[in-house]
């Protein structure tokens, strides 16, 4: 009796895998990497497919809050698009070159909600303590001061004092803006690469996170943005939304789809 071969089930495309069941969105750490965030945002809500579950670090952590309280990824586009260095450029003596209130009280006239149990989705935000030198997840309480908190960049910011305790940038040890997730869900890690010059080569925080369940997207040869170059945020936006398109598309393979920005 001849009996057929049975062939290999191809992989899912990342399309098919987000749709197979409900998945959590990671937003990673990366220096003014929200432009890049906002890119595939604006592609999952053009898609139809939103998380039951957000989580970031810095960059991350900016966008998936605005997010998670409202704010449509085309108001972020817009905004981001609108941003100007004197928009949140304060400098003043102290423990980092700005002071950080105007980029407070930009995040406090863009959010529409104030607490976190106010959000449409669920969110968690990593910050680092530096009292304890250790990350802290927020999920609960105000909202404008976690996220200026996971967004104080160390130098360049002063810390961010919440409660009494000094916080700084949640990539600091949450590179990937994961901790606040569930060990166990479903989740889609939008991965920055990064440049920055204070990361040793070959640390662990430089790599792709690796756990059950988690698909990671990479965009490597996005335009690289920071505060003397916004004018390439608007190039990072659209080429994270191409690649984003483009990543629907293509077979997830060893848990990761990469899509080089074009």
């Amino acid at each position: 009796m001849h009996v057929e071969a049975r062939r290999p089930k191809s992989p899912p495309t990342l399309r098919e895998w987000l749709r197979e069941r409900p998945f959590s969105l990671a937003l990673s750490s990366g220096f003014f990497g929200f432009f890049a965030h906002t890119g595939l945002v604006t592609v999952l809500e053009d898609e139809a497919l939103a998380p039951t579950r957000l989580a970031g670090s810095s960059a991350g952590a900016l966008v998936a809050g605005l997010w998670a309280a409202g704010v449509a990824g085309t108001s972020m586009r817009d905004e981001l698009l609108r941003l100007r260095r004197s928009d949140f450029w304060d400098p003043r003596p102290g423990p980092g070159l700005l002071h950080g209130a105007k980029f407070r009280g930009r995040l406090d006239a863009l959010l529409p909600v104030k607490r976190f149990d106010e959000c449409r989705t669920p969110l968690a935000v990593s910050v680092f303590d530096l009292i304890s030198r250790t990350t802290r997840v927020v999920r609960e309480g105000p909202l404008a001061p976690a996220l200026q908190a996971s967004c104080t960049v160390p130098f360049l910011f002063h810390p961010t004092w919440v409660d009494g305790r000094p916080l700084l940038d949640g990539g600091i040890l949450d590179r990937p803006g994961i901790d606040g997730l569930p060990h166990g869900d479903r989740v889609l890690h939008h991965h920055l690469a990064s440049r920055s010059p204070w990361r040793r080569r070959g640390s662990a925080s430089m790599s792709v996170p690796r756990r059950d369940g988690l698909t990671a997207l990479v965009i490597p040869g996005l335009p690289r943005v920071g505060p003397f170059r916004l004018e390439e945020g608007a190039r990072a936006f659209e080429a994270a939304r191409r690649a984003t398109r483009e990543a629907l598309d293509r077979p997830v393979v060893d848990a990761v789809v990469e899509v080089r920005a074009s």
